[in-house]
């Protein structure tokens, strides 16, 4: 006995507590899929509720609310057509965790929860523990497809994580995937909400393929895509066959709805017919390879867009200085709100150079910038020091004056954001935040930190990659001119200056960054000491230096704005370092 059985991935964007507008993406993304043929949908982890919802989870009101607007979805939903979708369980059983991360089924005009998230993280930007009790057993449902039982083994996320076999896992006390291998699935589905990170898409595909293996039969993945907060979710759902082979890939960074046509062998050891593959592969070869540099530049693009949307703003303002940050930052905010909607601010001083004023001139008329204005700051200067003689009884100088040009860029800055009502971009880099080579108030104002988790080589890497034939793609998308450089050279050829005091460079108070950047990604991402990393052989006294700074700054980088994530491991909800420390 074989079962034909068409599948859907609805890949969505759902704006976190907003579950009536979660549940209409659903509702839509359904009459496509019907259209196509598709018996059942499958869609993100906590898809209702969008991904994390925090705190939400303790309102009482939005717990009410979800059994309202599932009764309401499994109305709308066509004859014969089932969804299944991440929601959140109510434990009726009186427990210290009331909840847990669950996935309901729903259809034939009403739903039902069917399975519960096994391990729930509690790493990195993952909190899950504070929430959610974990389920205790494997999730298998029968399905009704066309008169036929669809045996369907269901995992949430984290579940596809637990091999003990990969290097790098987490470690868990059990294996879903594992425990599902008796029961014999039809096919294996992996509710998820995985946020990007740079290479992360190749791992989930090989957990997958594992997964298929180790089961005998199809692996469906779906992602959640779009930003919230500082969290990117690129999407990048898929589906492998049973011997891990690719045959279904949406895209990645925007919402998608697709489906493959499953030919099962109602047997533990699953088979495609070659049919079936053959019509897959024919989507997956269609879609364009991009490269990291790429994949990192759409996730940037995605995570700006949605924060600014889902915060309400239609504008964002930036200071504009010549340098390479803050033009980096323009282009991705041009890309993603479009270039007219973003506003530059240039604010020198005695100590700016002509060309950087040229340069970030040329820069705005490049990308096509609403609009720009200039403000010397040196007359605001003069004011503050006048003001501070009496008290400090002497005209600040030094750190203190440095600081005081940045603190009244900042100024500037936040009035222009309050008054027309932008959404103001902090312009800082990862290897700024990690040594405290920025200034509180000052250019550390800002609603978001576009590029926070971008070490200073990552910033020129990707401006250089901008500049290149690689990205024409991506610059005719944005209507920038696609021959020549779209980064004036002399932004990426100058040597990286604050302009706060004459001749002033970076390296006068930091390690060249190619030298600083490895260093702090040990320390950083991938959690070495000090004594580690002078065990493998580099400078004991340039390790402990910058160990040194990256303790200091921990005050620093509290204050600051959201960072959006896109490595391993930024600063912000996966930093959890004490200010106070030895």
């Amino acid at each position: 006995m074989v079962l034909n059985l068409c599948i859907g991935l609805a890949q969505l964007n759902p704006l976190v507590g907003d579950l009536e507008g979660n549940s209409h993406q659903v509702v839509l993304a359904a009459q496509q899929a019907v259209a196509g043929g598709v018996q059942l949908l499958v869609a993100p982890e906590l898809v209702l509720w969008g991904y994390p919802p925090r705190d939400l989870l303790l309102l009482p009101s939005l717990l009410r609310r979800q059994k309202k607007v599932l009764d309401a979805l499994a109305q709308a939903l066509p004859e014969d057509f089932w969804v299944l979708m991440g929601v959140v369980e109510t434990m009726g059983d009186g427990g210290e965790c009331p909840l847990q991360n669950s996935a309901a089924l729903v259809g034939g005009g009403s739903w039902q929860m069917v399975a519960a998230k096994r391990l729930l993280p509690s790493y990195d930007v993952f909190d899950e523990g504070r929430y959610f009790r974990p389920g205790r057993k494997p999730c298998l449902v029968e399905v009704p497809i066309l008169g036929q039982p669809l045996r369907l083994a269901i995992t949430i996320c984290e579940d596809l994580w637990a091999d003990h076999q990969k290097p790098h896992q987490p470690t868990y006390s059990c294996d879903p995937v594992a425990e599902l291998v008796p029961l014999g699935p039809d096919v294996m589905v992996n509710l998820s909400a995985s946020p990007f990170a740079l290479g992360k898409h190749q791992l989930r595909q090989n957990l997958a393929a594992d997964a298929a293996s180790r089961l005998g039969c199809p692996v469906v993945y779906v992602n959640q895509v779009g930003g919230n907060d500082e969290l990117v979710f690129d999407g990048n759902s898929f589906v492998v066959d049973a011997h891990g082979a690719m045959v279904l890939q949406l895209p990645s960074a925007r919402p998608a709805t697709n489906w493959v046509h499953l030919t099962l062998p109602q047997q533990q050891q699953q088979q495609q017919t070659a049919e079936s593959v053959e019509s897959a592969e024919s989507k997956v070869q269609s879609l364009t390879i991009t490269s990291p540099q790429g994949e990192l530049w759409k996730a940037l693009l995605l995570g700006l867009g949605d924060y600014a949307r889902k915060c309400g703003f239609r504008s964002a303002l930036l200071g504009l200085s010549g340098g390479i940050d803050s033009a980096l930052v323009a282009c991705v905010a041009a890309g993603a709100l479009g270039a007219k909607q973003v506003h530059g601010l240039l604010m020198p001083s005695a100590f700016s150079s002509t060309s950087s004023i040229a340069d970030a001139q040329e820069l705005a008329q490049q990308l096509g910038m609403g609009t720009t204005a200039t403000v010397s700051i040196t007359p605001l200067l003069e004011s503050f020091a006048q003001a501070l003689h009496l008290p400090l009884k002497k005209r600040p100088d030094g750190v203190t004056e440095e600081n005081l040009q940045s603190r009244i860029r900042g100024t500037l800055l936040m009035a222009m954001a309050n008054q027309d009502g932008h959404l103001l971009l902090s312009t800082g880099n990862k290897s700024e935040l990690a040594v405290g080579y920025c200034t509180l108030y000052g250019d550390m104002n800002g609603g978001l930190a576009v590029i926070g988790d971008l070490y200073k080589t990552d910033v020129y890497r990707l401006c250089h990659w901008l500049n290149s034939p690689d990205a024409q793609e991506q610059r005719r998308a944005a209507g920038w001119p696609t021959q020549g450089p779209l980064i004036p050279e002399a932004i990426l050829s100058k040597p990286p200056s604050a302009e706060l005091r004459p001749h002033q460079r970076d390296s006068d108070s930091l390690p060249d960054y190619a030298i600083l950047d490895p260093i702090l990604k040990q320390l950083v991402e991938h959690h070495c000491t000090p004594d580690q990393l002078i065990e493998a052989g580099e400078d004991p006294a340039l390790v402990q230096h910058i160990w040194g700074l990256l303790r200091r700054a921990e005050f620093k980088r509290r204050q600051a704005p959201p960072v959006l994530k896109v490595s391993g491991r930024s600063f912000g909800m996966g930093w959890r370092m004490p200010i106070a420390t030895c």
